[in-house]
C-alpha cells in the first residue's frame, strides 16, 4: 500500500514538473512570438516612414531647385549642351549633371572672352604701333620743311615725296583694316563671275615683274599652267588674294630665288599653289601667320613696307568664297601656299 502511494507521488511530480516545463516553453514562445511580431512591426514602421520622408524631402527639393534647375537646363539647350542620354531619374543628380554641364560651358566662355581680350589689346597695340611710325615720319619731315626746309631745293622736294609716302602707308593700312573689318562682318559682298585663274596670275606676275628683276627673283609656271581653267569666283578679291600671296614671297625670297604658280584639277575644284624658296616659316610661326599684323621677321618686313595685313586679307577672302587655304614651310627651303576655287561649270 505503501509503495503504491510512493508511486503516486512520483507521477504527481512528474506531472508538475512536466506541467510547469510546458507553461515556461509557453512563456517563453510566447515573448519570442512578441518580439519578432515588435521587431516586424518597428521595421515595417521604419521602411515606410523612410521612404515616406524621402518623398517628402524630394518633393520639398525639388521645389526649391525647380526654378534653378530649369533656368541651367533652359541656357543648356540652347547652347546645345544638355545631356540627354543616360539621365538619371532622381532630380538631384539632374542638377547636378546640368550644373556640370553649365559650369564647363561657362568656363570655356571665359577662356574664349580671356582669349579674346588678349587679342583685342594685341590687336590695338599692333594698330598704334603701324600707324605710329608714319605719323611719326610726317611730323619730322613737315617740321623740317616749316623751319626753312621749304625753301632749301635740296630737301623740299625730298621731303614731300617721303611724306606722300607715309600719307600712302596709313591710307594702305587703313583701307587694308577695313577691308578685312567688312568681310569679317559679312558686309563685302562678293562678286563671282566665271574668269580664267592662269591668266590672273599670269597678270600679277606681269605687275611684279620688274620687282622680281630688281630681287633676282624668277616668276615661273608649274603644272597646269599651258592651258586655260576657269574658276567661278569674285575675280577682283581673288586677284588680291594672288598679289599678296605673290608680295609676301618677294618680301622674304633670296636672291637668285623663285616664285612658281601651279594649277590641279580636283574635280568640282581647282587648287592654285603659289610656291617659293625663300627663306621660310619657323613652325611655331605657322599657326599665327594668318593673324592682323603678325609677322615673322618684324624688322624686314617693316623695312619692306608691308602692313602686315596681307596674309589675313587673303585668309579672309579665301573664307568668304567657303573655300580652304593651307601653308607648308620649311625654314631656309621655301613656303608653299595653295588654295581652292570652286571651278567653272561652263
Amino acid at each position: 500500500m505503501k509503495s503504491a502511494s510512493s508511486k503516486q507521488l512520483t507521477l504527481l511530480i512528474s506531472l508538475i514538473i512536466t506541467l510547469v516545463s510546458f507553461l515556461y516553453w509557453l512563456i517563453d514562445f510566447f515573448f519570442i512570438t512578441s518580439w519578432l511580431i515588435s521587431t516586424l512591426w518597428i521595421s515595417t514602421v521604419f521602411v515606410v516612414s523612410y521612404f515616406a520622408i524621402r518623398i517628402i524631402l524630394n518633393r520639398f527639393i525639388y521645389d526649391k531647385i525647380k526654378p534653378i534647375y530649369k533656368s541651367i537646363h533652359d541656357i543648356n539647350i540652347k547652347n546645345k549642351t544638355a545631356q540627354k542620354l543616360n539621365e538619371p531619374k532622381d532630380i538631384i543628380s539632374k542638377v547636378k549633371n546640368e550644373v556640370t554641364t553649365y559650369s564647363e560651358h561657362k568656363k570655356k566662355e571665359i577662356e574664349q572672352l580671356k582669349e579674346m581680350e588678349r587679342y583685342r589689346k594685341e590687336f590695338l597695340g599692333n594698330v598704334s604701333h603701324e600707324l605710329k611710325t608714319p605719323i611719326f615720319n610726317i611730323q619730322g619731315y613737315v617740321l623740317t620743311l616749316l623751319d626753312g626746309g621749304i625753301d632749301d631745293p635740296n630737301i623740299n622736294t625730298l621731303y614731300l615725296e617721303r611724306t606722300e609716302k607715309s600719307i600712302n602707308r596709313m591710307i594702305s593700312i587703313v583701307e587694308d583694316l577695313e577691308t578685312i573689318t567688312r568681310l569679317e562682318a559679312g558686309e563685302l559682298e562678293l562678286k563671282k563671275a566665271d574668269f580664267d585663274i592662269v591668266t590672273l596670275v599670269k597678270d600679277v606676275f606681269d605687275m611684279y615683274q620688274m620687282r622680281g628683276q630688281e630681287k633676282k627673283i624668277e616668276l615661273i609656271y608649274g603644272s597646269g599652267s599651258d592651258k586655260s581653267i576657269k574658276v567661278h569666283a569674285d575675280k577682283k578679291r581673288i586677284f588680291e588674294v594672288i598679289s599678296n600671296l605673290v608680295n609676301n614671297a618677294m618680301k622674304y625670297g633670296k636672291t637668285k630665288g623663285f616664285i612658281r604658280a601651279s594649277f590641279y584639277d580636283m574635280d568640282k575644284l581647282i587648287l592654285v599653289e603659289i610656291k617659293d624658296n625663300g627663306i621660310g616659316i619657323p613652325p611655331k610661326n605657322l599657326p599665327r601667320i594668318f593673324e592682323r599684323f603678325y609677322r615673322v621677321d618684324k624688322s624686314r618686313s617693316r623695312e619692306e613696307g608691308g602692313t602686315g595685313l596681307g596674309l589675313s586679307i587673303v585668309k579672309h577672302i579665301i573664307d568668304a568664297h567657303n573655300q580652304t587655304i593651307n601653308v607648308k614651310s620649311d625654314v631656309d627651303k621655301g613656303t608653299t601656299f595653295s588654295f581652292t576655287l570652286k571651278k567653272s561649270k561652263k
